[in-house]
């Protein structure tokens, strides 16, 4: 854990966490969500759209699923690790490192959404309840995009 986040925690520690919550928190995994990612990845395949990497190291914020021909990158934003105005929220123990871990996460969004559009990548956000909730319409936007991609880089190479 890092420093600027240990030092909200009273001794540098959780206090009084129950072996269940401890337990529940070990089993986070940033990669491979059962629940969305994979939902995600169902759709794309039954939607007929390929040409996916998952987590594409080297490319700033290593988003969910990557693009490389149209240069698009979509992340899969989980509710609570990144701060969901709607359904996210800021547990009541450890309040103070909750809400700096989750700002840190989303500044940290914020600026690999920057440096990808600087250098040239599209960038797509869905949260995880929009995936729950409206999977159709976001499968619907990623296709759109990907279209707009194909066109705009087509264009630049013939203007080359």
């Amino acid at each position: 854990m890092e420093r600027k986040l240990k030092d909200k925690l009273p001794k540098g520690k959780f206090p009084n966490v129950e072996p269940r919550h401890t337990q529940i928190m070990k089993g986070v995994r940033g990669r491979g969500n059962k629940t969305t990612e994979v939902r995600f990845r169902a759709a794309l395949v039954g939607a007929g759209i390929s040409g996916w990497q998952l987590h594409a190291r080297g490319i700033p914020g290593n988003p969910d699923f990557y693009f490389p021909k149209e240069q698009l990158a979509v992340f899969i934003d989980g509710c609570f690790w990144h701060g969901c105005v709607l359904c996210g929220h800021i547990p009541n123990k450890n309040r103070a490192f909750w809400q700096e871990k989750i700002n840190r996460n989303r500044e940290r969004d914020r600026r690999n959404t920057v440096k990808l559009r600087s250098q040239g990548v599209s960038v797509l956000r869905f949260w995880e309840h929009e995936v729950s909730e409206s999977l159709r319409e976001c499968i619907d936007l990623t296709r759109k995009r990907l279209m707009l991609r194909k066109k705009q880089l087509l264009r630049k190479q013939e203007g080359d």
